[in-house]
């Protein structure tokens, strides 16, 4: 809204030309979520204590969780409101890909919502159950990839995927059935990534601060990627697939890493706040989102390698218990694994954190490797 207020003006004060550019817009989208979860956040977290919103444990988590019950939860509605707010105000609204990400967004907290408020009505550890939860993430997935595939009729967005390491290779993510484009592939491919991106964040939310710094890591990349994948310059150079319309996805993303790290100073050991099934369902969405707009699906892998980690982890265990009748770690997800270990929860907190700084920079690297 700023941005379609100032716009105007531009050519009348000179001063007001700093709107046009994507970094100066960014920056202050990041800074205004920063400041609307610092400043809300006190409040948010009394008015939950008010209603009696209060974590409920697993049974079976380490023991020393068990002082975290009645911790207020469902903070991640502060997460969604800073992105939301600061991204009206700044971004260039008449741009489709704002509203994908931001719908996308607000359809997975919505999910979360629902889980959480049944922990909460039912008092209990468990929302959803699973089944549920995959068929309303399938439906907004499968919405997305409609969306895609309208864009793509438009000429507003490109199928072909972008592989690491790779200059040229860039397959189409379309099947031809009969003479007629079905975008099969592209769907499935969809439904994968937001599917995946958003319970492997929702997964790894189990430790304080955890999630939440691992998001701050991820998005902080996505920032770059969104921005060098508009710039007509750095696309070229960096060989990537160029898409002038990802441009204000840069905001959102810097809305993302504002809030996400206004959240953490309430979210860190001790918890005052759970950002909940409606912070990291909508964040892992978010985050799905943006790297299907800009094409770089499969880079994703790598810039949330922690939270992939973390959801091969249950996966495995699952899997090798139903099969075998036995655990191969001490306890699902991985992190809890390591507390078993006789890690501080603070410990496996900071060293999850250097490793995803260190898949998110080997991410970026991959830009030039190619």
């Amino acid at each position: 809204m700023i941005y379609h207020i100032l716009y105007p003006y531009i050519d009348e004060y000179s001063i007001l030309n700093v709107v046009r550019y994507i970094t100066f817009r960014t920056a202050y989208a990041s800074l205004t979520a920063l400041m609307l979860s610092l400043l809300l956040g006190p409040w948010v977290i009394a008015r939950l204590r008010r209603f009696q919103i209060g974590q409920f444990i697993q049974e079976e988590v380490p023991e020393n969780h068990q002082r975290k019950v009645g911790t207020p939860t469902m903070g991640g509605v502060l997460i969604v409101i800073s992105i939301f707010v600061p991204t009206l105000l700044w971004a260039d609204l008449t741009n489709l890909y704002i509203w994908v990400a931001l719908s996308s967004m607000l359809l997975f907290a919505t999910v979360g919502f629902i889980d959480d408020y049944l922990k909460v009505v039912n008092r209990r550890s468990l929302g959803l159950r699973v089944r549920q939860k995959l068929i309303l993430q399938g439906l907004i997935a499968l919405a997305i990839a409609g969306t895609l595939i309208a864009l793509n009729h438009y000429d507003l967005y490109g199928n072909g995927l972008s592989v690491p390491f790779f200059k040229r290779f860039t397959p189409e993510l379309d099947l031809i059935l009969f003479g007629v484009s079905t975008f099969i592939p592209l769907i499935i491919f969809t439904l994968l990534v937001l599917i995946g991106s958003s319970n492997a964040v929702n997964l790894t939310d189990g430790l304080d601060g955890l999630a939440s710094g691992l998001v701050i890591i991820a998005a902080s990349a996505l920032t770059v990627l969104t921005y060098v994948t508009a710039h007509a310059t750095f696309a070229t150079y960096l060989d990537l697939i160029k898409n002038t319309y990802a441009s204000e996805l840069t905001i959102f993303c810097g809305a993302m890493v504002g809030a996400t790290l206004g959240f953490l100073w309430y979210n860190t050991y001790p918890a005052q706040i759970f950002m909940g099934d409606v912070g990291s369902m909508s964040l892992g969405g978010a985050i799905g989102t943006v790297a299907l707009l800009i094409k770089q699906e499969l880079l994703l892998f790598s810039i949330g390698g922690i939270f992939v980690l973390e959801a091969v982890s249950v996966i495995v265990q699952v899997v090798s218990y139903k099969v075998w009748g036995k655990r191969i770690l001490l306890m699902a997800p991985i992190h809890h694994h390591f507390e078993l270990l006789g890690w501080k929860e603070t410990k496996v907190v900071v060293r999850f954190w250097i490793l995803g700084l260190i898949f998110a920079l080997f991410s970026l690297t991959t830009l030039k490797l190619r």
